[in-house]
């Protein structure tokens, strides 16, 4: 792809005069085609629409037939450019392209087809152009009898033009074509694209969320967004909202709703919307987190992540969207509900297992640890596990400082607290933090590090 062919504008291909009568003497064009060409050709926008409108069906065969039959790239631009043009004044004349006397015109094939040019003008146009033709497809062409019917009349089924346009948007969020504008033009077609069951179906089917996931990040930090060139913080914005349009019409396919439960869809969405005063961002995540709220376990996530505080803190806004207004309504009544279903231990789990430690409540709890004391023999001791893994890798001092104090606890009240802890190695790893930088951690290192020596019997005495 030359430089000329990324750069390249439709006002610049729009000036070029195109040799419509020696296409109609090589019969590449017909005598008709040539008469509607040169009515159309080159006049202005008010005579254009008149014409779409006596006749837009007629147009729609003649640009699909250029497309078709003429392979010479200034021309295919050219024509790619006049249908970019139509359907920007009036995105209702997509349904030109539906229009029944075209029932046995295969429209999409020819968009399909240029897709694999090596030339970003005509791959974006017509991207663009089969996305819209595809999203503005009657419901009833949309089933098995559809593709049934496509074959008997040599039209391609349209589950074989979502299958080679799905691939190729996703080949163009793996490896970009253009620098600066295969990944937005790719969202901007699956934001289309992803609102009909079956273009879901076929984008999950190739593994296309996971490509989504890394485009989830606050735009005050566009280092974050992984394009190749530096966007504007504009286009960052649209970026990021198209994406987190397409992770909603996502969240309404259970297919879908199964790997976003597994990736780091949840935890990127709530930074973003933490970090967001975007109106229209915010409301698209919102919107997304009622969806998921009752689905699998996101309800427990969201209450780990610390979901009720950001719908208060997000309730604080003036919003004028009524509908963001009802769904933070919706979302906080749901969180309460979620934190009645989850027992203490629940909680505390969760919390231990992300990693992040604070000193909610029931770390300093002494009912919680009579109560809960043996459930910390489950798995093989697992939270005692991660609490020892928690000194070694986190380089937070409040996580730090927690961990030793709930060491400490269960080393107090579970009858063989200290042995466990001993064979665990504990003991080292909390010695090592009796010299931290932080006050808040020597204090609870050296706390967990006396009880150890006491042992149950006289640990009672120490106070936290």
């Amino acid at each position: 792809m030359t430089i000329d062919h990324a750069q390249l504008t439709s006002d610049q291909v729009l000036k070029r005069d195109i040799p419509w009568e020696t296409y109609m003497t090589t019969k590449l064009i017909t005598g008709t085609s040539l008469q509607l060409l040169k009515r159309y050709d080159k006049k202005s926008e008010s005579q254009k629409a008149s014409l779409l409108d006596d006749d837009g069906p007629a147009y729609v065969r003649v640009f699909v037939g250029i497309l078709r039959e003429i392979f010479k790239e200034e021309t295919v631009e050219y024509v790619l450019a006049l249908i970019d043009e139509m359907l920007t004044a009036n995105p209702k004349r997509v349904g030109l392209f539906h229009d029944n006397s075209l029932a046995n015109e295969d429209v999409c094939e020819p968009f399909l087809r240029l897709l694999q040019k090596g030339n970003w003008f005509i791959q974006e146009k017509s991207c663009k152009i089969l996305a819209l033709i595809i999203s503005a497809r009657p419901k009833n062409q949309y089933g098995g009898a559809a593709n049934g019917e496509a074959s008997k009349s040599q039209v391609t089924p349209i589950g074989d033009v979502l299958k080679g346009l799905i691939e190729w948007l996703c080949a163009q969020l793996k490896k970009p074509s253009h620098p600066s504008r295969s990944v937005p033009t790719a969202i901007t077609c699956l934001a289309t694209l992803l609102k009909e069951p079956l273009v879901r179906s076929s984008f999950v089917k190739i593994d296309g969320v996971k490509l989504l996931i890394p485009f989830i990040a606050p735009v005050s930090h566009p280092s974050s967004i992984p394009l190749t060139s530096s966007p504007s913080n504009q286009q960052s914005m649209q970026l990021l909202y198209e994406t987190c349009l397409c992770i909603w019409l996502l969240s309404f396919y259970e297919p879908a709703v199964e790997y976003l439960l597994t990736s780091k869809c949840l935890p990127r969405l709530m930074d973003v919307v933490k970090s967001s005063t975007k109106e229209k961002v915010v409301r698209v995540i919102v919107l997304t987190f009622k969806n998921l709220l009752p689905k699998a376990t996101f309800g427990a996530q969201m209450v780990d992540l610390g979901m009720p505080q950001i719908v208060q803190n997000l309730k604080v806004h003036a919003w004028s969207d009524e509908d963001l207004v009802e769904a933070l309504n919706q979302l906080e009544e749901g969180m309460k509900d979620n934190m009645k279903k989850l027992s203490s231990f629940d909680k505390y789990k969760q919390e231990v297992l992300l990693g992040h430690l604070d000193w909610t409540p029931v770390h300093k709890d002494t009912f919680f640890w009579r109560e809960n004391i043996t459930n910390f023999e489950e798995h093989d001791f697992q939270i005692l596990r991660v609490l020892i893994t928690i000194l070694d890798t986190s380089s937070d001092p409040r996580s730090l400082a927690v961990a030793c104090y709930d060491l400490s606890q269960f080393v107090q009240q579970h009858p063989s607290g200290r042995i466990i802890v001993n064979d665990l190695k504990a003991k080292e790893r909390v010695m090592k933090l009796m010299n931290h930088e932080n006050a808040e951690v020597t204090k609870n290192a050296l706390l967990c590090i006396q009880r150890l020596f006491l042992g149950a019997k006289y640990a009672s005495f120490l106070q936290a």
